[in-house]
C-alpha cells in the first residue's frame, strides 16, 4: 500500500503545470492546484494492487506549492486496519507538467487530461527493483465522480492499453482522511 500512496501522490503533482502539447492549455493557476484532492479511480498493471482491488478505497492527497517550485504532498491512504499517512517532496523534471520523486524507487507522472479545477487524469510510472509499473488515476475535488468523468476515465485508460479488469472505480470511505492527527 505504501507504493500506492507514493504513486498516487506523484500523479497529482502533475496538476501544477499542464503541457500545452497534451492539453492545449497554458500553465495552470497554482492557487487552483493547491489543496485537497480525492483519488477516485485508477487503472494499473501492478499485479499486487490488482490482486487486492476489491479492498482498495478512495485515498486523499493534499498539495502545497513551495516557493522553489517543489511540491509538498501529503497522503492519507486507507489500508486494512489502518490509515497510512505519508508526506513527500516532488521536484519538476524540466519537462512541463512532469514531476519526479526518488523515494523508494523512481517515479514520474504526466497530466493526460484536466479541466484545471475539478478533475485531472494523470499517467504515472514507477521503477523499483528493475520493474516498471504504470497507473492512470482520476483525481477529483469531490468524492463524487460524474457519469461523464467515469466514461472519460475509462476511455483514457483503454487508450493506454488498460483492459476493463484493470480499471477500478474506488469506493468512498470515512476511516482515513488528511484531517486526522
Amino acid at each position: 500500500m505504501r507504493t500506492v500512496g507514493l504513486s498516487l501522490g506523484l500523479a497529482l503533482l502533475c496538476l501544477l503545470r499542464v503541457g500545452a502539447e497534451d492539453l492545449g492549455a497554458a500553465e495552470l493557476d497554482m492557487s487552483k492546484i493547491a489543496g485537497k484532492w480525492h483519488i477516485t479511480a485508477m487503472a494499473t498493471d501492478n499485479e499486487s494492487y490488482l490482486q487486492k482491488k476489491d479492498q482498495l478505497k478512495m485515498a486523499m492527497t493534499s498539495i502545497e506549492v513551495l516557493g522553489n517550485g517543489d511540491l509538498n504532498v501529503s497522503f492519507a491512504i486507507p489500508t486494512p486496519g489502518q490509515c497510512m499517512r505519508l508526506v513527500s517532496i516532488y521536484k519538476p523534471t524540466g519537462v512541463l507538467g512532469q514531476y519526479y520523486s526518488s523515494d523508494r524507487g523512481y517515479k514520474t507522472a504526466q497530466v493526460v487530461d484536466t479541466d484545471g479545477t475539478t478533475y485531472a487524469v494523470v499517467f504515472a510510472t514507477r521503477v523499483k527493483d528493475g520493474k516498471t509499473v504504470h497507473a492512470l488515476r482520476l483525481y477529483t475535488k469531490t468524492r463524487e465522480v460524474s457519469p461523464r468523468l467515469a466514461v472519460l476515465f475509462r476511455k483514457l485508460a483503454r487508450q493506454r492499453s488498460f483492459t476493463n479488469d484493470r480499471i477500478i472505480m474506488l469506493p468512498a470511505q470515512d476511516e482515513c482522511s488528511l484531517d486526522e492527527a
